[in-house]
């Protein structure tokens, strides 16, 4: 069954850069494909990072890709008024509050740097797992026992089920942050189900992440999230072979837009990033199967 609706999700904490750019490209192609329309949702919640300018960036780089929205705010407006996470903020509660219920959740006060010092690898490995720290401590970061899970299935486009376990780097995720707000893990899977997202576009580096949202979605006992189908991208890579970020200012979208690039200069940027011959967006089509 074709999928009818996908979502483009930026983060208003950066510029967009290439990377986003092609995995935006990406959801436009197979949106085309199947049928699906396309849903604009900007993860505001965490205030300390929104900056009004990556939000206009986010409506300026969406209309300079020719992308359309069929459904979200249309500007800076409609987002704050309508659109922002802060209005879904009763859906998150309730769903931490679920979570607290069934008790799959422990408190967990380990530093970034502790998490290095403990492993190498950066991975969380469940440190604080047995030590009974109260929820109810401030600045105490809630996180699930993903012990409880097995083998954990999703969907990957077009429509091949497969089972895995959840990987480290994703294990233990956090559900509420030490600020008290709600995790993107946790956002995520109440948002992408109350709009009835069925197709998700993202990077290979979230596949973890994809696995630990359908373990939430099945502990929260909502089994339409395993309807969703998945298709996980290769990662752009800059000339140090390391993933793109908002601070690379040569890849921002804005910085190529004012140095008079044309969105076709763009398709053949992220085909050179690819190694890949890209000049028109019919090329995009031809890296989905």
């Amino acid at each position: 069954m074709n999928p009818t609706l996908t979502r483009i999700a930026p983060t208003p904490s950066g510029f967009l850069h290439l990377g986003n750019a092609y995995s935006f490209l990406l959801t436009k192609a197979l949106a085309e494909k199947t049928g699906a329309k396309i849903l604009l949702r900007i993860d505001d919640l965490d205030q300390e990072r929104y900056r009004p300018e990556f939000v206009e960036d986010i409506f300026e780089s969406l209309d300079f890709l020719e992308i359309p929205i069929e459904k979200g705010p249309k500007n800076r407006k409609e987002l704050e008024e309508e659109w922002s996470q802060k209005f879904r903020m009763d859906s998150y509660e309730s769903a931490l509050e679920q979570l607290r219920e069934k008790g799959v959740l422990f408190g967990c006060n380990c530093s970034r740097k502790k998490i290095s010092q403990m492993n190498s690898s950066g991975y969380y490995l469940g440190h604080c797992l047995g030590r009974n720290l109260s929820l109810d401590k401030p600045e105490m970061t809630w996180r699930i026992n993903s012990l409880e899970s097995d083998l954990v299935n999703i969907i990957q486009y077009p429509d091949k089920k497969v089972w895995e376990v959840i990987p480290q780097d994703s294990s233990f995720f956090i559900v509420r942050k030490r600020d008290g707000l709600p995790s993107f893990q946790l956002t995520s899977v109440i948002d992408d189900l109350r709009f009835g997202v069925d197709l998700i576009v993202r990077g290979q580096d979230l596949y973890g992440s994809s696995l630990a949202q359908s373990f939430l979605a099945e502990t929260l006992g909502l089994p339409d999230y395993q309807k969703i189908q998945y298709f996980h991208h290769p990662i752009l890579k800059g000339p140090k072979k390391k993933k793109l970020s908002k601070s690379d200012g040569s890849t921002s979208l804005q910085f190529l837009r004012k140095e008079g690039k044309s969105l076709n200069d763009v398709y053949q940027l992220i085909g050179d990033f690819l190694g890949k011959h890209i000049e028109k967006f019919e090329d995009f089509q031809q890296l989905i199967p």
